[in-house]
């Protein structure tokens, strides 16, 4: 990914090591996901000396700079003075931006990838040899740090960079570990899960105008039942099947409403269609 404005290149910077990092983090993409990183480190107390950041405008670079007080800096620069980069660009940009980068990322580099449907040997292929891959499907709650960022290690990475990753995504949520081989369930899972929800609220708002609701009062008693329903799902510790018969009396509204849920197979259409997201995913990993 060729920059269309390029930073000056001021003389070899010193390494900070701040009291939470011990690192230098450069965020090579700044777009939500990118950007959500960099504020929830700076908000877990990381110094912005520890911190570089990539922009492919001047305006954005200006922006950044503003805002959290972090020099932009050029791609090659961003590879040869941070300890760990975090490759937050599209995936079908992530190829440019690994043949520009690769003359200058030493082995010893973590590389973090939060492209979707991308398996760490794709940058293991295209960096020196050893180099440390961790791979990590966030979700956009990260935006507001309630995301779930689900890594896995690639061939070279050990258990320091697993550590190393997790305190980079903690900030904006929760991270979990998984084998390379289950990031496509997880994405379809996790990484496009608030989508089903939205989807799922957008036609609970359209039934609450269908019995006699106004649509902003619909939407408010839904993303409160919403917001109370997963509070419970994460803090009681109870199985979702338990605190939904604590719902449904007998004869009652609820009842009736599952049974409708059942009759249309709803149940049934969720299972196909995270299946369908998981063979997407493998899709996009082989560049269907």
């Amino acid at each position: 990914m060729t920059a269309t404005w390029t930073a000056p290149r001021p003389a070899a910077r010193p390494r900070h090591h701040g009291p939470m990092t011990q690192q230098t983090v450069a965020v090579l993409g700044t777009g939500k996901i990118g950007e959500a990183l960099l504020s929830g480190m700076i908000r877990a107390g990381w110094a912005p000396a520890d911190l570089l950041v990539t922009a492919r405008r001047k305006d954005r670079a200006d922006e950044l700079r503003t805002r959290y007080g972090i020099e932009p800096v050029d791609n090659a620069e961003a590879a040869e003075s941070a300890d760990t980069l975090i490759l937050a660009v599209k995936p079908q940009d992530m190829s440019a931006l690994l043949d520009e980068l690769a003359p200058h990322v030493p082995a010893d580099r973590l590389v973090i990838s939060a492209a979707a449907g991308i398996p760490t040997a794709f940058f293991e292929d295209r960096l020196a040899e050893g180099t440390p891959v961790v791979r990590v499907m966030p979700n956009t709650p990260v935006l507001v740090d309630e995301g779930m960022s689900v890594i896995s290690a690639g061939r070279h990475a050990d258990e320091t960079h697993l550590a190393r990753t997790e305190a980079i995504f903690q900030p904006v949520g929760k991270t979990l570990r998984v084998p390379e081989k289950q990031q496509d369930a997880a994405t379809a899972l996790s990484g496009s899960g608030p989508a089903y929800f939205y989807y799922l609220v957008e036609a609970m708002t359209d039934a609450g105008i269908l019995l006699g609701l106004p649509r902003a009062q619909a939407h408010d008693l839904i993303v409160q039942s919403a917001i109370g329903a997963a509070v419970m799902l994460r803090d009681s510790g109870e199985h979702p099947v338990k605190l939904r018969e604590a719902v449904t009396s007998p004869a009652g509204t609820t009842i009736s409403a599952i049974r409708e849920l059942e009759n249309h197979g709803v149940r049934a259409a969720l299972l196909a269609a995270l299946e369908a997201a998981r063979d997407r995913s493998r899709e996009l990993a082989s560049g269907a």
